[in-house]
């Protein structure tokens, strides 16, 4: 008989669903060990965040076919285990959206309405009219930085509020956002104009503590802020310095960077001007039904034989094929990861060139892989295999796969990847060498060899005498040491890119040092 074990807290409509078509075991509290045990008896399991269901878990479940996480993030599953092992993995990454965008609409009112405070007087006695006056929401401008599903319902229900809503997300198309009625401007202009900011962002090493004390101070006064996306985005030493010094009005805050907040944080000392909740967002019964029934349902289908919704890891493929893709696979990524940085704007299309074996091989998971490094800047760990096309889609960005099975420069095939964004074109293109290892061909058609590395700096300029001196006396300067250099170019004297693979990130500053030195065209800073 299929069985299903359920190692977390669902609630009781999962569960409902679930003995559609299984024996279900409900056994919360497991330990690794015990989980280990007892895994090899099940088609099915599904998690909440408690359960870690690691490598070792998987290499004994002998019958499972699929792991459902009611919830957004997988880190604590073993993914690629699962894919090899041939394990379906699914998640709900809908099924909070609603709650997580209504709270930080209720955070909004909170902060303009000032109901905390009013609230509390109300109890100790109060009746303070004057001293609670507020704002209205009505006619003005709100900036939501990342218009993913959360953000632009947010935008959405915004603009049938009154507010004029402007929006920062790089991978959201000029035609996408006026279908959401949302103006795109860069993240400091939103800053600037905004009357209320509202973030939703993954926390990646780009998007970490990206609201500081500088960017706060490009803030009208009488401006408010609201997180409810993740913490670690907002510094929050910077906060509470900015509230205590009156450089913005109010904040309202849900997430933090290291959670329960501690009691010393210095947000708990702030006097006025700030809602805090501690990780609400997603905590409605709606949304933990929502994401109990979306998971329970996929994990259903798959014991039917049907497809699944939102699977994590590709699905369809066998580890024969996993493995063989392996490094087409990797270097696929990290193409899409490189011209992502790159391109400097709103990406609206992609074109992929298959050459050679490249064109031989079934190109969806390979076209996928591309767009998952594209999108991950700013997606991050809620980007995956499958749900790529659908976010690329999303945010109006054209996908066109060629194929091309001729490919006189390299054997086993080339990838090249052409965007196509709001401030011009880039391409990039590179090969799987025979062991394995992955190579970096052209950039901008400019060829050049490389393999690519975790930290590396990307320049176009003219082709000069001392301009490379130049720039490894800068990285110098700020201790940032250089592992290589490559250098491409087509004509003695013309236009020249180089590529550095360097052991620390490019701070910005001296990014912007580079970029001011007579003879760049551009330069970025690109993290792998």
């Amino acid at each position: 008989m299929t069985k299903v074990l359920v190692s977390d807290p669902i609630d009781q409509a999962g569960i409902d669903i679930l003995t559609q078509v299984a024996q279900v075991d409900q056994k919360v509290g497991l330990s690794p060990d015990q989980l280990k045990n007892i895994i090899g008896e099940y088609d099915g399991l599904m998690i909440r965040s408690g359960t870690q269901v690691t490598s070792d878990v998987i290499s004994e479940a002998k019958k499972l076919r699929i792991i459902g996480r009611a919830g957004v993030g997988v880190d604590n599953v073993d993914v690629p285990t699962a894919t090899r092992k041939g394990v379906l993995v699914v998640n709900s990454p809908g099924g909070n959206t609603i709650a997580a965008a209504e709270h930080a609409l209720a955070m909004m009112l909170a902060l303009s309405r000032n109901i905390p405070q009013a609230n509390g007087s109300m109890f100790a006695g109060g009746w303070d009219r004057k001293k609670y006056v507020g704002n209205e929401l009505y006619k003005k401008t709100l900036g939501v930085v990342g218009l993913g599903k959360i953000g632009s319902h947010v935008a959405k229900v915004a603009n049938a509020m009154g507010m004029e809503v402007i929006g920062f997300d790089p991978f959201v198309s000029n035609e996408r956002a006026q279908q959401m009625q949302v103006r795109l401007s860069d993240i400091e202009e939103l800053f600037k104009e905004s009357d209320y900011v509202t973030l939703h962002l993954p926390r990646t090493p780009e998007t970490e503590n990206l609201v500081d004390i500088d960017l706060l101070r490009k803030m009208k006064p009488t401006a408010r802020l609201v997180n409810c996306a993740r913490g670690g985005i907002i510094n929050e030493n910077d906060l509470a310095n900015a509230l205590a010094e009156n450089v913005i009005q109010g904040a309202a805050i849900d997430v933090y960077a290291k959670e329960p907040l501690a009691e010393n944080s210095p947000l708990r000392a702030v006097k006025k001007g700030l809602v805090l909740t501690p990780h609400l967002g997603a905590s409605t019964v709606e949304a933990q039904q929502n994401v109990a029934i979306d998971v329970a349902e996929q994990i259903r289908d798959v014991l039917l034989g049907l497809p699944a919704r939102s699977a994590v890891n590709i699905p369809g493929l066998s580890a024969e094929i996993m493995d063989s893709l392996k490094p087409h696979l990797k270097l696929a990524e990290t193409l899409g990861l490189l011209v992502s940085q790159i391109s400097g704007g709103q990406i609206q299309k992609l074109e992929v060139r298959l050459q050679g074996e490249f064109a031989q091989h079934p190109s969806q998971p390979l076209v996928i892989a591309t767009l998952k490094g594209l999108l991950t800047s700013a997606l991050g760990d809620k980007i995956n295999y499958v749900n790529a096309s659908l976010e690329a889609k999303g945010r109006g960005i054209d996908v066109v796969e060629i194929k091309d099975e001729l490919c006189p420069e390299f054997a086993r095939g080339s990838l090249q990847l052409d965007s196509f964004s709001d401030k011009g074109g880039h391409s990039v293109s590179g090969t799987v060498f025979g062991d394995g290892d992955l190579g970096i061909t052209s950039i901008d058609e400019y060829p050049i060899n490389f393999v690519p590395s975790r930290h590396m700096l990307f320049t176009r300029h003219r082709d000069m005498p001392g301009i490379i001196g130049q720039i490894g006396s800068l990285l110098g300067k700020y201790n940032v040491n250089i592992a290589s250099m490559q250098v491409g170019r087509r004509i003695v004297r013309g236009e020249a890119v180089m590529v550095l693979s360097i052991d620390d990130p490019i701070p910005s500053e001296l990014l912007g040092s580079i970029l001011s030195m007579q003879g760049i065209n551009e330069a970025h800073s690109v993290t792998l």
